[in-house]
């Protein structure tokens, strides 16, 4: 393995988790994006030289043989832990539980109640988590999402999300050990968005919503909990972002003048189901514009900033639309798929406007896509309209919501199952 001095920690970590933790590392200094040429010829060379010596040195066991050791996932064990709620927290803290807010202790009972919810077995293997490829029991889940206080009937909402955050178009390996503030914002469509009290309208993306708080929270521990992304462990965010502690909404299918995103997606509506994305933050976008080609312009020229990890790597943003703003363009006579294919036009950026690390960096991510780049060349932020996402959710008011995207990740929609 070859890491830099601010992330052999991580390398480790992972090392240790995918059953290798003697593996050898060859460490370069950080940074080196800023270096010389010359520097950065002497930094390699020196690592060529620690990858001959180390290969060398006698190993301690292959990541096939370790694997292939490894027991079976079983059943959580039981631990006696404190009775007040002071010290229980400041337990769940000290062996790195903790998101940073008060937990609910899972206490049997309490993880009963809520696999009463689901047909599946409590041992079942749901998913294996990245970076640390924990594994993802129905009942290690459970646990998880009784930490947070969700209710049994929450139970396969959350089991859907985390199963769905394992699909390998998710990316989850990166997502979880980025630099970059990605956060997994959960979805939820169909009957049951209504039926479990999931809030699309009036502060979606906010405070206040039961469901949408623990559902939300309840991923994030999974994630951290089973997946082993712990803040300066295997989780390297160099500021992260608030959407980390709990992101999910529902989309206000009511409100909206198209179809709403299961459905769009090849879902029945009668059905119900959760989508995640890697979203790497928000953007009020409020503006007045009672004209659809206004309205369009002025939401495409927000999209298109040139520190985008989308237009690096040809991405999947995401808008969500006030419903004020969905029925403009309604209005207008337009469909949800003319809407993205505006967007896509009117939001190519000139490559000239990277900066000129970026531009490289480019060069290299998106030439087999759109062959050789020159200064006037317009670059998509994703390969082909259909790559923004588009819901409609929220209440009264002119604000739309652009979320760009961690660029190399895909959404992905799971079907919510008992």
């Amino acid at each position: 393995m070859i890491c830099s001095t601010a992330f052999t920690t991580l390398g480790r970590a992972q090392a240790k988790a995918l059953g290798c933790p003697d593996l050898s590392i060859a460490v370069m200094p950080h940074p080196f994006g800023s270096r010389t040429r010359d520097e950065v010829r002497g930094i390699a060379e020196q690592c060529v030289g620690d990858i001959v010596r180390l290969l060398r040195e006698p190993s301690s066991g292959t990541r096939q043989e370790a694997t292939a050791a490894a027991p079976a996932p079983a059943r959580a064990q039981r631990i006696e832990a404190p009775a007040d709620q002071e010290s229980f927290d400041r337990m769940c803290r000290e062996r790195g539980w903790s998101d940073g807010l008060p937990l609910v202790p899972p206490t049997a009972e309490r993880v009963a109640r809520l696999l009463q919810a689901t047909r599946r077995a409590p041992d079942e293997l749901v998913a294996t988590v990245a970076p640390g490829f924990g594994a993802a029991t129905v009942e290690r889940i459970a646990i998880n999402a009784a930490m947070t206080g969700c209710e049994p009937r929450h139970l396969p909402v959350v089991l859907a999300a985390v199963a769905a955050i394992c699909d390998p178009a998710f990316n989850l390996q990166g997502i979880q050990a980025t630099t970059n503030p990605a956060a997994a914002w959960i979805i939820v469509n169909g009957p049951l968005a209504v039926e479990l009290g999931f809030n699309g309208g009036i502060n979606c993306l906010g405070q206040g919503a039961w469901a949408n708080a623990t559902v939300g929270r309840a991923l994030r521990l999974v994630l951290q909990n089973v997946g082993g992304a712990r803040p300066g462990d295997m989780d390297r965010a160099t500021q992260g972002q608030p959407g980390k502690y709990s992101f999910c909404c529902a989309e206000n299918e009511a409100a909206s003048p198209w179809e709403p995103l299961h459905v769009e997606r090849g879902h029945a509506r009668g059905r119900s189901t959760v989508t995640v994305v890697g979203a790497a933050g928000t953007l009020n976008m409020n503006t007045h514009a009672k004209d659809a080609d206004d309205l369009l312009r002025v939401i495409a020229d927000s999209m298109a900033h040139p520190t985008s990890n989308d237009y690096w790597f040809g991405g999947e943003p995401w808008i969500v639309l006030a419903p004020e703003h969905a029925d403009v363009l309604k209005a207008a006579g337009l469909t949800k798929s003319d809407v993205k294919r505006r967007l896509w036009e009117e939001s190519k950026m000139a490559f000239s406007r990277y900066a000129r690390k970026d531009r490289e960096r480019m060069q290299h991510t998106r030439r087999a896509e759109l062959g050789e780049l020159g200064p006037e060349t317009l670059i998509p932020i994703s390969p082909a309209p259909e790559g923004i996402g588009l819901i409609v959710a929220g209440g009264p008011g002119t604000h739309s919501v652009y979320i760009p995207a961690f660029g190399n990740t895909r959404s992905v929609t799971r079907e919510i199952e008992s």
